[in-house]
């Protein structure tokens, strides 16, 4: 098989990243500073990450927003153009997750779908979309002082609000104003828990965006980083978190089901879930020690076995162990547990979520 490259693969490797492959594609795991240094950066500071092998499906025309509404969970009423939303395709027959997805309402009549990288072509068949994927970068602006380094390149993006999407050209300062194709898309979107911005920005301009941003103070990030960042905040990730068997009830992100606004594939369901109550949830657990635990430990509570680790790693900012766990429905906030490793039992607690209290 061979894999998919970012516009910015070349830049990359100049770079000195250690390149990984990931949901089909190859892309930066780390650069040498190291991933806890890239964490850090972006809980403090500014980091800057590709995320070009997330999928773009475009849906546009007069059809374009019913099509939307009646093929994901949430509610496009509860949100606008110009305006970006959470939401998931379901498995008609158990209501799994077949993939989650932040749908940025470009336009009237214009849709973008953010879609996981391996499942991009299984969106783009559930939305008869374009999947447009090839033509563009994106680029990732995290951290809290993500905007000041973003206005100090592009003031016009740095702007875009949290949960907003806005077309607007590059500037001059980064492509030549008579160039071709230098609109952009801006979203105020992001994995990591803190505020930034999320830009789809034609791929033949990407390096451009890339070197005036890191000549701007932002700090090169890879998925690494990103992976630590997101388990922190407490996000579900694909494959993990989510995926075959594991419903959105489950997953604790009901909130992102619009109920009342008619039929979706998997409502049925997912609704016969809601009733009965789900056997299990979604819960986060901090561990006594800096093990880092891994996905697919079993979890233990008094009487035995209750669930498995979906996630885990060493949080930088905790220093202890965190792990998500989907266990069953009686395992509550404050719990003792214990996570199950080959060196022994590691004593852990069931928390709250996010792990880190966070600026999004």
């Amino acid at each position: 098989m061979t894999l998919a490259t970012s516009p910015l693969d070349q830049l990359h490797r100049r770079a000195g990243a250690k390149m990984v492959p990931f949901g089909g594609w190859t892309m930066p795991l780390s650069y040498p500073s190291g991933t806890l240094a890239e964490h850090r950066a972006c809980r403090s500071g500014a980091a800057l990450f590709d995320v070009s092998h997330l999928g773009t499906v475009r849906v546009a025309g007069p059809e374009a927003a019913a099509t939307v509404q009646a093929t994901l969970t949430n509610d496009l009423r509860r949100i606008a153009p110009g305006r970006t939303q959470y939401s998931q395709l379901l498995d008609a027959g158990d209501a799994s997750v077949l993939d989650d997805v932040v749908v940025w309402w470009v336009g009237e009549d214009h849709f973008d779908v953010m879609a996981n990288a391996a499942n991009t072509g299984v969106v783009a068949g559930a939305l008869d979309g374009d999947d447009i994927t090839a033509e563009r970068a994106l680029l990732a602006v995290q951290g809290p002082e993500a905007r000041a380094c973003l206005a100090a390149v592009w003031p016009e993006a740095a702007e875009v609000a949290r949960h907003r999407v806005a077309r607007l050209d590059l500037p001059p300062s980064v492509i030549e104003a008579g160039r071709a194709d230098r609109s952009a898309t801006v979203a105020g979107t992001g994995y990591t828990g803190e505020d930034g911005v999320e830009i789809a920005v034609p791929a033949p301009h990407a390096a451009e965006l890339w070197g005036a941003l890191v000549s701007a103070g932002t700090v090169p990030a890879g998925l690494g980083a990103r992976d630590t960042l997101r388990l922190e905040a407490g996000l579900a990730l694909f494959g993990h978190e989510l995926g075959p068997g594991i419903s959105p009830l489950q997953a604790g992100i009901g909130w992102s089901v619009g109920w009342d606004k008619g039929d979706f594939p998997g409502r049925a369901a997912l609704a016969a879930e809601r009733e009965r109550g789900p056997k299990r949830r979604l819960r986060g657990l901090v561990l006594d020690g800096r093990r880092p635990p891994r996905a697919g430990q079993a979890v233990h509570g008094r009487n035995g076995q209750v669930g498995h680790v979906t996630s885990g790693n060493f949080s930088p900012v905790l220093r202890r162990g965190i792990a998500l766990a989907l266990v069953a429905a009686g395992v509550e906030v404050g719990d003792d547990v214990e996570v199950a490793a080959a060196s022994g039992a590691e004593p852990a607690h069931v928390v709250s979520l996010p792990f880190v209290p966070t600026a999004a």
